[in-house]
């Protein structure tokens, strides 16, 4: 069932089709986007972490991933880490600021998490959070959608 999705999906990115309203969709409304294609659900002052599918599917299959030390402070928009595929190395930045109050430590033995379930078991890093203003500087799923759709088509 999944592969088939994402074989829809791929499809749909190719055709620059938005597959954002057709209900499998790799954006999930409750959550915040940073225009790294970094996600955020922010629950009271702790905040989780990751990557999107969108930037999942573009690097391909993730081998490896460099997870920051707890106690680390990150601020929005700047890197606290990096996600190797075999296309590519990328930065990960944190869409807000504060201090990592736990990494996923499952990444380290299964970096595929971040392909097969980038917003559940594929989680980063959770962030206490110093700056709940953080949260207004950054897209909700309608501008994210729309955001991916001009980047792919100006590729």
């Amino acid at each position: 069932m999944a592969s088939r999705l994402l074989w829809a999906s791929r499809a749909a990115s190719h055709l620059k089709i938005s597959v954002f309203h057709r209900g499998f969709a790799s954006v999930v409304k409750d959550l915040k986007y940073l225009d790294s294609h970094e996600w955020v659900k922010v629950e009271g002052n702790s905040a989780t972490v990751g990557i999107t599918d969108h930037a999942q599917d573009h690097l391909g299959d993730v081998v490896y991933v460099e997870l920051p030390e707890v106690g680390t402070p990150v601020s929005q928009g700047s890197s606290f880490g990096a996600v190797e595929s075999v296309k590519a190395t990328s930065d990960i930045n944190s869409p807000i600021s504060g201090k990592v109050l736990e990494v996923n430590g499952e990444l380290s033995e299964s970096p595929g998490l971040i392909n097969s379930s980038p917003y559940e078991k594929g989680w980063i890093i959770k962030v206490e959070v110093s700056d709940s203003g953080d949260v207004k500087n950054l897209m909700d799923a309608d501008k994210y959608s729309k955001f991916c759709e001009e980047e792919d088509a100006s590729h």
